[in-house]
């Protein structure tokens, strides 16, 4: 196998990766999201220009974040009412689970990797 099938059957966007946002030990949303492409982080970059990294975050979380059958969660139009009115303690910690993704937080593997076995 040439290491680009390598690399996408084991990092590839078909990977999942899920959060729960918490009050206690009630589930109140759980979000999914596949992983961050570099065309991704640049469009995002470029929507997010002259950003100390707060920005950034925030278009990550609006573009990324899904429910569990792959609708978007968040569109444009909530930006002001994130950033207005939502602890932005509870923003972080989502926001930080979408950029440190890992084995942790993974729903399912890669589907070509099921279609291998």
């Amino acid at each position: 196998m040439e290491a680009i099938e390598l690399l996408k059957n084991k990092f590839g966007v078909s990977q999942k990766y899920k959060y729960e946002v918490k009050d206690g030990e009630e589930i109140i949303l759980e979000i999914y999201w596949h992983p961050l492409t570099i065309a991704e982080r640049e469009s995002i970059l470029a929507k997010s220009k002259g950003d100390d990294g707060n920005e950034f975050a925030l278009n990550l979380m609006i573009e990324k974040a899904l429910d569990k059958n792959g609708k978007r969660l968040f569109q444009e139009g909530h930006k002001a009412s994130l950033r207005r009115e939502v602890n932005s303690t509870i923003l972080q910690e989502i926001q930080v689970a979408m950029m440190t993704s890992g084995d942790e937080l993974k729903v399912g593997e890669a589907k070509a990797a099921l279609k291998s076995q």
